[in-house]
């Protein structure tokens, strides 16, 4: 048998890697590569861009830093300014309709209060709750029972910030113009003074009053009178040192000196200033029970 010669056979070798080599040629011209769809940036652009960004970051957050401080302190400034004055509407609004502290301005009033003490004052009392007998009220100055009373001086700016803080109810008031008694007759009564005891009497009953200030008598001024419709007769706890109802009664009948109803700031109901003598002010109901209705 006949072999083919060795020349014929390197060259079918020769033509097969040929083949090959072409096949493989044509493969990768039809197939694209990574770069023809995506295609990606070089090795040295990457890294410049990557240097570009890293150059712009700290630039940018220190912008950010310079910018972060003042907002912040906008932000509480605003805050501060809108909680401020909402709380000086409510102080307003709870003053002018609730309660209002008062300082005392005289001792009329001792022993149940002394000069300089602070109460707390009721001004739902008349308007939507009625007074009562023995209740200790405020009440604007029926007319020249006050002296004028020097203001203190404190400087122009620091004046106009104490009368805007007792304005919106942040200081308590100084009484300017205001009297602090308390109520012994209401409209309608028929109030006496003195009976064989050296009592009041109220509709005919006599009454003992525990308020009155130790060593002073019920009255060193007698009077009889009517209080009128709309008015009530008070009288301080010191009774030989207040310038109340008795004193301004010039008629004589109840009609001069009786306070009217309408000039009634509140009911003082407790005492807040100083700390150790803190505590409720009582109306001694138990005082006035048995008294008779007009």
């Amino acid at each position: 048998m006949s072999q083919p010669p060795a020349d014929a056979d390197a060259a079918g070798k020769t033509a097969a890697g040929a083949e090959d080599v072409a096949a493989g040629q044509g493969l990768a011209a039809t197939q694209p590569g990574p770069d023809a769809r995506y295609p990606m940036p070089s090795v040295p652009a990457t890294k410049a861009l990557q240097g570009e960004r890293d150059t712009a970051k700290p630039a940018a957050s220190k912008e950010e830093e310079r910018r972060r401080p003042g907002a912040a302190l906008a932000a509480a400034v605003r805050e501060f300014v809108v909680v401020g004055a909402i709380a000086l509407a409510l102080s307003f609004l709870v003053k002018t309709f609730l309660v209002q502290a008062f300082y005392i301005p005289s001792e009329s009033m001792e022993s149940t209060l002394v000069k300089n003490d602070r109460v707390i004052v009721n001004k739902l009392v008349p308007g939507l709750i009625g007074l009562h007998r023995g209740d200790v009220v405020v009440f604007e100055d029926p007319g020249n029972w006050l002296s004028p009373t020097p203001t203190k001086d404190r400087g122009p700016v620091i004046n106009e910030l104490v009368k805007a803080a007792t304005f919106v109810g942040l200081l308590p008031d100084t009484a300017e113009g205001h009297l602090i008694k308390r109520v012994i007759g209401l409209p309608g009564d028929h109030v006496t003074c003195c009976d064989a005891q050296g009592r009041l009497s109220v509709n005919g009953k006599a009454i003992n009053e525990p308020y009155v200030k130790a060593g002073e008598k019920p009255s060193e001024i007698g009077f009889d009178i009517t209080v009128p419709a709309g008015k009530i007769w008070v009288m301080g706890d010191n009774r030989g040192h207040s310038s109340d109802s008795r004193l301004h009664d010039a008629s004589g009948n109840g009609s001069d000196g009786s306070v009217d109803v309408s000039l009634v700031t509140g009911r003082a109901f407790v005492l807040v200033w100083p700390i150790g003598r803190a505590g409720w002010l009582s109306n001694y109901g138990s005082t006035f029970a048995a008294v008779p209705a007009p």
